[in-house]
């Protein structure tokens, strides 16, 4: 495309040498084609020039600039976005004075920010149950450096919910349809009322024990205490080599019912002395015990 400036250049040239607004449209159109200057440019050139003005630039339009995106301004909204992240522009506005256009193109351009949801996670940890969980594994890993068969030798229990119903994949529900064809529906599931308990144990090799918890029961010590009884039963049968040999760990979380004092005793008495992992109930077992 043609610079417009170079033929307001060109449009001056022909008014000094005389030429009609006419003329010099179609001196123009033979030389730019269709890049030409439209008809109503080149004769408010010509009448610019008549009054005098002279120069081919445009002049600066009226208009206040934008002195929003100030230096201080942008320090100001970090400070507020940085005291609490989900502010919506809206409030931005309201705390800083900032006109909503300036904020946005603040958050966007100059702090390089964009508004995203937040992600689901198992639960969020205080300072203090992070360290525990770096203390956690450091320990691990050294046990692991001294025993390169330790990660093999841990029993790990936990318990889940299973639900009456077996929900569809999105992969599962997915089907062959054409451009013209409407999209294909489904109705979003509600976890099923009907739902019962599952407690596993396992390591490497697969599943040491499970059992489903009986409906209207609680998990609590006593109904623990004989959970870990058919554990130490089944480890008889499915993992001899643990229970003649004592070397291996247990692993269990903080749940109320696995940290009460019965169960403890329990734990201690069969020789399964909790090993000193912050956060992690890992507990080193000797089956022979009573």
């Amino acid at each position: 495309m043609a610079d417009f400036r170079e033929q307001r250049a060109v449009v001056k040239f022909c008014f000094l040498l005389g030429k009609s607004g006419t003329e010099t449209l179609d001196m123009l159109k033979t030389v730019y084609k269709d890049d030409a200057m439209g008809k109503t440019q080149v004769f408010e050139w010509f009448s610019c020039f008549k009054n005098g003005e002279m120069s081919i630039d445009h002049k600066p339009r009226s208009g206040r600039p934008s002195t929003a995106r100030t230096h201080e301004n942008v320090e100001k909204i970090r400070e507020i976005i940085e005291e609490d992240r989900r502010r919506t522009i809206e409030k931005i506005v309201e705390l800083s004075g900032v006109t909503w256009s300036s904020v946005q193109r603040i958050l966007t351009e100059d702090l390089g920010m964009k508004r995203v949801a937040a992600k689901f996670v198992p639960r969020l940890l205080t300072a203090e149950q992070k360290q525990g969980h770096v203390e956690a594994c450091c320990a691990l890993k050294e046990e692991s450096q001294n025993d390169q068969n330790f990660f093999s030798k841990i029993i790990t229990g936990d318990e889940t919910w299973c639900y009456a119903y077996d929900p569809e994949s999105k992969q599962q529900s997915s089907q062959w349809k054409t451009s013209s064809s409407s999209r294909p529906k489904k109705a979003r599931r509600v976890k099923s009322n009907v739902k019962t308990m599952l407690i596993c144990f396992f390591d490497v090799r697969g599943v040491v024990h499970s059992e489903f918890v009986p409906q209207g029961q609680t998990v609590n010590q006593a109904f623990y205490l004989e959970v870990l009884k058919r554990l130490r039963n089944s480890l008889r049968r499915k993992r001899p080599d643990f229970w003649q040999s004592g070397d291996w760990f247990f692993h269990h979380d903080n749940a109320p019912a696995h940290t009460a004092l019965s169960v403890r005793q329990f734990l201690t008495k069969n020789g399964m002395t909790p090993l000193p992992l912050a956060r992690l109930d890992v507990s080193r077992s000797n089956s022979n015990g009573e």
